[in-house]
């Protein structure tokens, strides 16, 4: 099995880039782990407190629970992965079946900044974009699927995404084997990491 960790700033393109090597692949060959759906359950605190919760901090992470589903997919036993919902902060009772495939890719911002996480990345890569770009697609994501007006996001964005991003997630890049600049545009790097991944596969076998 290939682990492959993908992080960079929100609104970076890693969700792009994720998609664009998931569709050079046959279905069930990669499946892919969003560090999203392991942040911790905030059912406990009131509502009015949870919009309040630091969500680009590694502390909002279950990082133990992702580790160890890591492991029982490399062992070759299938998981239960936990969803999210953005509008409750909350985990949802429903879980995601994943079995164990040749390749995963685990994709967020922290990736890169949990130690143990990051022994078991057989590539890491980090997604980078110019902050600008970042914003305007965090906007624009964020009205349209998470309920936020434009002033919320950019709020958002000076009180928490842009001071979080420097101390960790921009940190984080010096651990990466692959950087692509420019996020999903970039194809001559999405071409390198499918190729790679590609040799990988057809040596394993």
């Amino acid at each position: 099995m290939l682990i492959i960790g993908i992080a960079g700033g929100t609104g970076s393109g890693k969700t792009t880039v994720v998609n664009k090597i998931i569709n050079r692949f046959a279905p069930g060959e990669v499946a892919v782990m969003p560090q999203d759906s392991y942040y911790k359950d905030s059912s406990h605190i009131p509502p009015e407190l949870r919009q309040k919760i630091n969500f680009d901090e590694p502390a909002a992470i279950e990082w133990p629970l992702l580790v160890q589903h890591l492991k029982e997919l490399k062992a070759g036993n299938t998981i239960e992965m936990p969803t999210y919902s953005y509008l409750t902060c909350t985990r949802q009772e429903e879980t995601v079946t994943v079995a164990p495939t040749d390749v995963v890719i685990v994709e967020g911002i922290l990736v890169l900044t949990d130690p143990v996480l990051r022994d078991m990345l057989d590539v890491k890569v980090f997604v980078d974009a110019d902050a600008d770009d970042r914003l305007i697609r965090v906007i624009a994501r964020d009205c349209i699927e998470r309920g936020r007006t434009p002033q919320m996001v950019i709020d958002r964005y000076e009180g928490v995404l842009k001071p979080m991003h420097c101390q960790y997630i921009e940190p984080s890049k010096r651990f990466a084997d692959l950087i692509v600049p420019q996020g999903g545009s970039n194809i001559v790097a999405i071409n390198l990491l499918t190729d790679y991944i590609d040799s990988r596969l057809k040596r394993a076998k």
